[in-house]
Order: C-alpha cells, then sequence, then structure tokens
C-alpha cells in the first residue's frame, strides 16, 4: 500500500510560520511521500518561500512539489525553486522522480500546467499571437508531461500538477473562469500514457473528486477544498485503482 500526502494552495507568507509544522510531526507515520500542488507562497516572493522550508525541514519523507501561477507573481520563480532544492524538495516541471517504497518503485511526474478550457469551451491556438501562446502554452506543457510520464520506469505513476485536467474538480466554481482554471489538453497524455492517480489544486471552491475519461482518479488537493493541513491518498498498485481518501487534519 502507497500513502501519500499531498495539498495544494497553501499560499505561505511572513506570517504563516508555525501554521503548518505541527501538522507534520508524525507525517512518516502517515504517508511514504508529500506531495505539494502548486501556490506555495502568496506572490512568489523568496522570502515566503523561506518560512515554507523551515515548516517542511526534517519532516521524515521526501517531498514532491510543482509551482503554481502565485509562485511566478514577481519573476522570481527560480530563487523560490533554488530554496526549496536547497531544503531537499524535488521540484517538478516537464519531469518525474522515482522513489522505492517497500520494493514498490512510485514515479511522480509533475508540470504546472496552464489554462484554455475543455471540450466544448476551450480556446484554440488560432488568430492572435496572444491566443496562439496562451493555448500553445497549456500544450507545450502537456507535450512535457507525456515525455515525463513515458520516461517514469515505475510500478505506480502519480500526476502532479497545479492547474486542473478535467472540468469534474472544477464544480463550485464559476463556469466563465473555467478556462482560467486548467484544460482537457493536460489530460488527453494522461489517458494515452496511463497513472494511477492525478493531484492538482488551483480551483478554491471546486470539488475534490473525479476521474478522466479514462478512468484515473483526480483529486483537488486546495487546502480551501479538503479543508485540512493535507489529504491522505492510498494506492495499492492495481491499474487505475480507486484511492482510499482519509482526512488529516
Amino acid at each position: 500500500m502507497i500513502r501519500l500526502a499531498a495539498v495544494a494552495d497553501i499560499h505561505f507568507g511572513a506570517d504563516s510560520l508555525g501554521t503548518l509544522r505541527p501538522h507534520l510531526a508524525h507525517l512518516p507515520d502517515q504517508a511514504d511521500l508529500l506531495l505539494l500542488a502548486g501556490d506555495l507562497t502568496r506572490v512568489g516572493d523568496p522570502a515566503e518561500a523561506a518560512v515554507l522550508v523551515e515548516e517542511l525541514r526534517d519532516v521524515g519523507v521526501p517531498i514532491v512539489a510543482v509551482l503554481g501561477n502565485h509562485d511566478y507573481h514577481v519573476d522570481q520563480e527560480a530563487a523560490v525553486v533554488r530554496l526549496l532544492q536547497e531544503a531537499g524538495v524535488r521540484v517538478l516541471e516537464g519531469d518525474g522522480v522515482v522513489f522505492n517504497v517497500d520494493g514498490t518503485r512510485v514515479g511522480i511526474a509533475g508540470v504546472k500546467g496552464f489554462g484554455g478550457g475543455f471540450a466544448g469551451a476551450c480556446g484554440s491556438d488560432f488568430g492572435e499571437p496572444e491566443m496562439k501562446a496562451f493555448v500553445g502554452h497549456t500544450k507545450a506543457a502537456a507535450a512535457r508531461l507525456e515525455d515525463a510520464l513515458r520516461r517514469l520506469a515505475a510500478d505506480v505513476r502519480v500526476v502532479l500538477l497545479h492547474y486542473a485536467p478535467i472540468p469534474e474538480t472544477l464544480r463550485g466554481e464559476r463556469l466563465e473562469i473555467y478556462p482560467f482554471l486548467g484544460s482537457y489538453l493536460l489530460a488527453e497524455p494522461i489517458d494515452r500514457v496511463g497513472a494511477d492517480l492525478i493531484l492538482h489544486g488551483h480551483a478554491h471552491k471546486g470539488t475534490e473528486t473525479g476521474v478522466t475519461s479514462g478512468g484515473i482518479p483526480v483529486r483537488n488537493v486546495a487546502q480551501p477544498v479538503i479543508r485540512r493541513a493535507y489529504g491522505l491518498y492510498h494506492l495499492d498498485g492495481r491499474a487505475h485503482p480507486d484511492p482510499l481518501d482519509l482526512g488529516v487534519v
């Protein structure tokens, strides 16, 4: 049984010190890995990331993260990544990492992703260069994700995103902003290659559970959605299992 702890949209700032650390005290007893699905900071200030790093130090399990849109706001994302990696957090952007958990190879493929919308209400890379750039950015992210998934030599494969790959986990958000919360382009390569679980954040008013058209479980782990320090998701390595969700306060 693979035990994953996951959360997104923790939006750390200077006043966040001590808000997460107490909940991580016994994490090794509950999870094998901690996955952070973006929006780790409020505006991407390295000082905010430094506060988070102190919370994550010596938690006792490997930590994997992707950045979110908030982490890019002040154009210091490289510094944010550097701080996290210096603290031992593996930050993914179109690549993957494999861990051995009690003899099972657990692979994580991650990319921030981007928007564009979903079938019947989506943008296309046609017309103005701005529109081509918008949709093209998502297509490029999806291509990097597919490559990362194909290169994972793992028994269990988990996809870590910030933006949503399906509309189901956005339910509760206004329909008008769906194109800015995710894209079907992110789900297509995952369904082609296969995975056991997809985790994302970004949609604070969304829904926790969903599934891709190919039958892969999706979980929106934005903290305002799961309403706890992190969610626990158990996988047993079967093809496309329904993960057992266990809440932790």
